[in-house]
């Protein structure tokens, strides 16, 4: 978690991008070229997904520290969609860009493992040791317990990679589990919570967060700041800001009296931002990168500064 600390202390900018393209979000001179060449079909729709991903790419690298694609808006595009993930993760890191990859994943044993190589590790093939799509964190969910979590903790350590266990989720019906109490009062969210900053115990680092972070929604901020006390060594992914309704003051309980603790998460708001402000096609990226501006400064204001 340091290498991402590292990141938003650089650039003054606790914030991550989502990368969740759906094609009504990307402006018709890309889809247009993408379909001369490949057709309306899964080949089009991955290629018009990444040189969208692309040209955002290109423009938000100097603001934000990092971005976050969500794998189901690849998958759905089959291997076609998922070599557009592989192609955005390179990109993305070779622009300087930590990539978390939200997979929610969730097994047990050797398949959590397989999870965790391809996503975080690499795989034996013959004689060598390659990696897959090779991301810098991965969600994961944590609700098969210790046993669909630790077989991840090896592989992080070995390839300074991070993880973000799912807390309490931005999502309405969040709490219809979430939110149940145990006998003594204490809540499932509060529980796993509890779990995520013990399985991270052993890998805290200079700012004093360990690798294993947790996923807390922008949308409820009384538990964001009931889990910043009671998760001191836990760093947040905090997403729910803009389209969800969250906002900067929603936010700011997930950050310590240094500015650090959480990066917040938005996607349709900066992948949409040409569309709301109805900005030309070609300038879709200036767009985003604008509204990307206004998130950071809205939030670095509230919390009063990074240190």
């Amino acid at each position: 978690m340091d290498r991402l600390i590292a990141a938003i202390r650089e650039k003054q900018n606790p914030t991550v991008a989502g990368l969740d393209p759906k094609l009504s979000y990307i402006p018709d001179f890309i889809k247009k070229e993408a379909f001369s060449k490949y057709g309306e079909s899964l080949e089009g729709a991955a290629e018009a997904v990444w040189q969208f991903n692309r040209g955002l790419i290109d423009a938000l690298a100097p603001i934000v520290p990092a971005v976050k694609p969500q794998c189901a808006y690849y998958e759905q595009y089959g291997w076609q969609g998922m070599r557009t993930l592989e192609r955005t993760i390179r990109y993305a890191q070779k622009k300087g860009l930590y990539v978390i990859i939200d997979g929610k994943r969730n097994d047990i044993g050797t398949t959590m493992e397989a999870y965790g190589r391809a996503h975080l590790g690499k795989v034996e093939v013959g004689g060598q040791t390659l990696p897959a799509f090779d991301g810098d964190a991965l969600t994961v969910n944590p609700y098969l317990g210790t046993d669909g979590v630790a077989p991840l903790l090896p592989l992080c350590e070995a390839g300074d990679k991070d993880l973000f266990v799912l807390a309490k989720t931005s999502n309405p019906s969040s709490g219809e589990l979430q939110d149940r109490a145990f006998p003594g009062g204490q809540t499932l969210y509060a529980a796993a919570g509890e779990l995520v900053e013990r399985w991270g115990e052993e890998s805290r680092g200079k700012w004093g967060f360990s690798r294993v972070g947790a996923v807390v929604g922008a949308t409820y901020p009384a538990q964001l700041g009931e889990l910043r006390m009671e998760l001191p060594h836990t760093f947040f992914l905090v997403p729910g800001y803009g389209a969800q309704g969250g906002g900067a003051k929603d936010v700011a309980p997930a950050f310590d009296k240094r500015g650090l603790g959480a990066i917040v998460n938005a996607s349709r708001s900066i992948l949409t931002a040409w569309q709301k402000t109805g900005a030309s096609e070609a300038d879709y990226a200036k767009a985003a990168a604008e509204e990307a501006k206004h998130m950071r400064d809205a939030i670095v204001a509230e919390i009063g500064g990074i240190e």
